[in-house]
């Protein structure tokens, strides 16, 4: 490998020549299409272009390669051309459940508690406990069809309550138990459960935390529901209280034996509903089907990640991440989820390497900011853990910046850092890692296999320059559609408006020949005298200023002429607020331009985010073009209520002042 931690911006840091290790994915799925008689360049830009020439064949090659053991009779991969009226694979069956559990041995899953050692689950009993898990839901009357609800952390009951309910046939849906009780229940009263299988606590920063009171206010709310399902034990020391709903404990149900039995479902058949943020009114319920959820899962493991049977996986995530279910996912391809339950930067922000290190952890996967919260930090993980094992590491949740590129190259050692953007949407990737390809400071090496990506300027043309991101073919793992949205109104709403057939997915985003910059969401875009910017380059400038922790901008169009572009900061403990705003401007106008300098720099206690991490953009921006704040959020889905409340009181002032 070649590894440069001074290249600028652009250049080339990585280099994978030079690598010990087996044959990449790609290339031997490369070689797999070769042998088939497929007229294949070489390199992973051919390998791309085949895939969104040909995505029939891209998908149904895939699924061949990884093994995927369709019923039914074969017929075409699809029908239908233009998005979203599109049916992939009709008329086979599948269960997303029976690839990753057929035929496997060894160890299945690692659960890390906060405080505790690594607990691992053998193939055996985890096929064990989901058999046992899924003849009591059909015991119980749920058939295919009927919803499973889960609130649970990142332990492994929550892995083994989605197998079974997939194994059933029903469909799944999880919250993290500190959502608050109304964001749980705008998410599930959608789905009316049959079963909620909970953990009436959680672990976060060394205590548990209560929340019995909380989940029988959610009982109360969901009708349908015949049984609770409590998970105590490892999950949390909470007790499970009384309810009015009948009740068993988790480990009465897993210990019974049954044999594990797979209803083979429709391709298109619901798997599970993933729900948007919330922070836009009612939460979008995303249906993705078995087969399309198994075939991205396995194109973004395989291809995205090069990740590889008996690779032990580790992705920080919490159960309301779509991430989640990736790492769950990674059974699919024989590598083995460590899920680490509780706050991940507890006691220290160190404690995701110490992990890593002790599971031995091929593939790494975290936020963009977990990185940049570890390089203001100055760890220096390569000397301070043996990370001998680690091949990839994959950032997501956010742009990475290019001190974040030279401080893992600097501080982790000789990876390949796969950054990605993708979304809950496609549970998946449009744009991630290639790696056969070089790494450059600030950028996203290539498009996902499969997924058609282009940008296109506002007069819907295709531009090399920066544009709103659209995926211009169907892709397997687009939902089948939001829940509740019967004439799929919501959903054409939702993607296909603007660019009637074309995907649109609502990110800025800039495709050159150094690679791929996502540029912050379109619909928080600043727009300066017409010179539209994205956020993603401001908050790269902004919080590598050292006394900045964080940073959230908006540019908020106000009546029919007005513009307010205010930078919210949150401070380094003991900054002078005069001296910090001084340097946060010098640094504007040295990196980026004049342009991008807010009207107002405020100081903030924090900055708000979802409980996945993203932050708040849009709601504080409605806030202050007036909305109130029950109209722009959940407040049961951010990850601090008071301090938004404090972002809604500056509103309020503002608006007063300028009256």
């Amino acid at each position: 490998m070649i590894i440069d931690v001074a290249a600028a911006d652009g250049e080339v840091i990585w280099r994978p020549e030079g690598r010990s290790d087996d044959l990449p994915q790609t290339e031997r799925f490369a070689r797999f299409l070769r042998n088939r008689g497929e007229p294949l360049g070489d390199g992973y830009e051919a390998l791309w272009q085949w895939s969104v020439d040909d995505p029939d064949a891209f998908w149904s090659a895939l699924a061949e390669f990884a093994g995927v053991r369709l019923g039914g009779e074969p017929g075409p991969v699809r029908e239908g051309d233009t998005m979203p009226d599109v049916t992939w694979f009709p008329g086979r069956t599948v269960n997303y459940a029976e690839h990753l559990l057929s035929a496997r041995e060894g160890t299945a899953l690692i659960s890390v508690a906060e405080d505790g050692e690594p607990y691992e689950v053998s193939h055996d009993d985890l096929r064990a406990q989901v058999g046992a898990l899924a003849a009591h839901l059909r015991a119980v009357g749920v058939r295919p069809g009927d919803r499973v609800a889960g609130i649970l952390p990142n332990v492994s009951e929550a892995a083994v309550a989605l197998l079974a309910t997939a194994a059933v046939g029903a469909v799944w849906s999880v919250c993290s138990p500190e959502f608050g009780p109304g964001a749980i229940v705008s998410r599930f009263r959608q789905l009316a459960p049959k079963v909620v299988i909970a953990a009436p606590g959680y672990r976060l920063a060394g205590r548990d935390r209560d929340r019995r009171a909380e989940i029988v206010e959610v009982l109360a709310e969901l009708e349908d529901v015949r049984e609770v399902v409590w998970v105590t034990g490892r999950a949390t020391s909470v007790a499970a209280p009384e309810t009015d709903v009948p009740a068993v404990r988790w480990d009465d149900v897993v210990s019974t034996a049954a044999e594990l039995v797979f209803e083979r479902v429709g391709f298109s058949h619901p798997l599970w509903v993933l729900f948007s943020s919330g922070t836009t009114g009612i939460p979008k319920g995303i249906v993705h089907g078995h087969g399309g959820a198994l075939l991205e899962t396995l194109n973004l493991l395989l291809f995205g990640g090069d990740l590889r049977a008996g690779d032990r996986f580790f992705f920080v995530a919490s159960t309301s991440w779509v991430v989640w279910n990736s790492l769950i996912g990674a059974l699919a391809v024989g590598a083995v989820p460590v899920l680490l339950d509780g706050n991940p930067t507890y006691p220290s922000v160190d404690r995701v390497w110490e992990v890593a290190a002790r599971t031995r952890a091929a593939v790494l996967g975290v936020g963009a900011g977990f990185i940049h919260g570890c390089a203001k930090a100055g760890l220096e993980p390569r000397l301070d853990h043996d990370l001998s094992a680690l091949r990839t590491l994959q950032v997501t949740g956010s742009p990475l910046s290019p001190d974040g590129f030279r401080w893992v190259y600097r501080s982790v050692g000789d990876v390949w850092l796969a950054s990605m953007s993708g979304g809950t949407d496609i549970i998946g990737c449009f744009v991630g890692g290639a790696p056969t390809e070089p790494v450059r400071v600030g950028y996203i090496q290539a498009p996902a296999l499969g997924v058609s990506v282009e940008s296109w300027d506002e007069h819907g043309e295709p531009t090399k320059g920066k544009g709103e991101l659209v995926v211009t073919k169907p892709m397997p793992s687009m939902p089948l559609r939001f829940w509740g949205d019967d004439d799929g109104a919501r959903y054409r709403s939702s993607y296909f408006d603007t660019y009637p057939g074309v995907w649109r997915h609502g990110d800025f985003i800039e495709i050159s020949e150094r690679g791929i910059l996502i540029l912050g969401r379109s619909d928080s875009t600043l727009n300066r005298q017409g010179i539209r910017l994205g956020s993603a380059d401001l908050y790269a400038t902004v919080e590598a200023v050292p006394v900045v922790a964080e940073a959230l901008v908006v540019g908020a169009e106000i009546g029919a002429e007005g513009y307010f572009m205010p930078l919210f900061v949150h401070l380094a403990e003991g900054t002078d607020e005069s001296t910090a705003a001084d340097a946060i401007a010098a640094a504007i106008r040295r990196d980026l331009s004049a342009r991008y300098l807010p009207d107002e720099i405020v100081v903030m206690r924090g900055i708000p985010h979802t409980k996945t991490g993203k932050k708040l953009e849009v709601p504080v921006k409605r806030l202050i073009q007036g909305a109130a704040l029950d109209e722009v959020v959940d407040l049961g889905a951010v990850d601090d209520p008071d301090l938004l409340r404090e972002y809604a009181d500056y509103a309020a002032r503002r608006a007063t002042a300028t009256d």
